[in-house]
């Protein structure tokens, strides 16, 4: 028989977690549910940002949908899309995975690889086009031929600048999320690999990508979801030319509704943003196995 001490036995303060998220649902509710809301009922009126709103049922459907523009945006989206995660996985892997080591220098290096997510998206596309100026830019100034191009002039090479200036800007955040993944790998399995007489390459291959599967899962939802938000810097440099070759849909959304005082199709066109970024997250999930709380450390 145990002790009586003759103090009250200690309650565990359960019934105040779910109170400590309140502020977070409130913000979340607020900022991103209502609105959403409010953008979905936009999508069945007519107006045009000053006036009266009037609804309209499902005219400005039927406009989005049947317009020829609208196949041609979601192709150049979801080309960014998977042109610029094909880009950014593989380099972020490799400098997430360099960056992970104890030397100091490569703290340092950490920290300069990580000054382009400091920058303003529309500050980096208004340097960029500066730089690749074919009259005035970087070639030119230069004098080498094969930076004198017209890189923003032409289809295929204003598509292959948008892709690079996108993937220079956020493979750091990418490469820090990598990083914090790789030194979440036990040095167990390293040195276990090690005693069997296997290299660097083999112990990359056979520890550290399938140590890393639920980190690539998390930053393939984050670059693919983001993707579809890539507005400002594609404004910028492009403004979705040369002709429609880099006009993305969050583009094309933003010509409707302010330059063509198009709200409904505007709205309805959001919706469709939403829509497929839920989607692709949820495929992602599911590609990852659907579990939430797994472990990323499999060998531990």
């Amino acid at each position: 028989m145990s002790a009586h001490t003759g103090h009250p036995p200690r309650r565990e303060p359960r019934g105040i977690l779910p109170w400590l998220a309140t502020p977070a649902l409130v913000v979340f509710v607020g900022f991103a549910v209502i609105p959403l809301i409010g953008v979905f009922a936009l999508s069945f009126t007519t107006w045009d940002g000053i006036g009266a709103i009037r609804s309209s049922g499902l005219a400005s459907w039927r406009t989005v949908l049947t317009d020829p523009g609208l196949p041609h945006a979601l192709w150049v989206t979801f080309l960014v899309m998977a042109v610029s995660w094909a880009v950014q996985t593989p380099l972020s892997i490799l400098l997430g995975t360099f960056l992970a080591g104890r030397q100091r220098y490569r703290a340092v290096l950490g920290v300069v690889y990580f000054i382009p997510l400091t920058l303003s998206s529309a500050a980096i596309a208004i340097a960029y086009k500066a730089l690749l100026d074919p009259n005035f830019g970087l070639g030119a100034g230069l004098k080498i031929q094969m930076l004198s191009q017209d890189w923003l002039g032409r289809p295929g090479l204003a598509f292959g600048v948008v892709v690079f200036v996108v993937s220079w800007q956020f493979i750091p955040f990418h490469s820090l999320i990598y990083q914090g993944g790789v030194q979440q790998i036990p040095k167990s399995l390293y040195e276990a690999a090690q005693l069997d007489g296997a290299g660097r390459i083999r112990q990359f291959f056979s520890i550290t990508l399938p140590q890393l599967k639920y980190t690539i899962i998390t930053s393939s939802t984050l670059m693919v979801v983001g993707s579809l938000t890539f507005f400002d810097l594609i404004f910028v440099l492009t403004g979705g030319g040369p002709g429609d070759a880099t006009r993305v849909l969050a583009l094309d959304m933003y010509k409707r509704g302010f330059q063509a005082s198009l709200m409904g199709p505007a709205s309805a066109i959001a919706v469709i943003l939403v829509l497929v970024g839920l989607t692709l997250a949820l495929l992602l999930r599911r590609l990852g196995g659907g579990d939430a709380g797994a472990s990323q450390l499999e060998g531990a």
